[in-house]
């Protein structure tokens, strides 16, 4: 969620309650069930450690103040950082989602090179998986397991093609 929040701040300061209505619009039905506290949860960690800052905003007279919150070179850079991470399945889906929104939106990155950054990775922990599956030493209670191992990487292989057929058709819009 933090690198997220991050993410989001690198198109351009925002509000928290702006930076969880982007979210929620970015899942979807999903985003319904967001918990809005952990957008300023995850605010407060990240100011805490020096990635973000805040500054008061006065309200209007019929609303609250509200903080407005940026990023600082560390948060910069922790950003760049996590969109070059590859390390799969941690992020879940929604997660990796959110990295190609944020991306594209803050024209961070090619929304279709880090799904292909990604492929790779996956493709990589197939074959070793593979590998592991076909040793004749592997006993077959554990074989189980790397069968399911390579049958979720195929899958996530599939979202992640669906995934770049979706960016790759939203990019080709945008230049015509």
């Amino acid at each position: 969620m933090q690198d997220v929040v991050l993410a989001m701040l690198a198109k351009e300061p925002a509000y928290g309650y702006d930076l969880r209505a982007r979210m929620r619009e970015a899942l979807g039905p999903l985003g319904d069930a967001m918990n809005a506290g952990q957008i300023y949860v995850a605010l407060a960690r990240l100011a805490k450690a020096g990635l973000v800052t805040s500054e008061h905003d006065e309200g209007l007279p019929d609303r609250p103040d509200r903080r407005v919150y940026a990023l600082t070179p560390a948060g910069q850079q922790r950003v760049a950082g996590w969109l070059t991470e590859v390390s799969w399945p941690k992020p879940d889906l929604a997660e990796f989602h959110l990295k190609l929104v944020a991306a594209a939106a803050g024209r961070l990155a090619d929304p279709v090179s880090l799904v292909d950054a990604q492929r790779r990775e996956v493709l990589r922990r197939v074959r070793d998986a593979q590998r592991a599956a076909l040793d004749r030493s592997v006993d077959p209670v554990a074989g189980l397991l790397l069968e399911g191992v390579v049958l979720r990487l195929r899958a996530d292989l599939e979202w992640l093609e669906a995934c770049e057929r979706t960016w790759a058709s939203r990019a080709g819009h945008a230049e015509s």
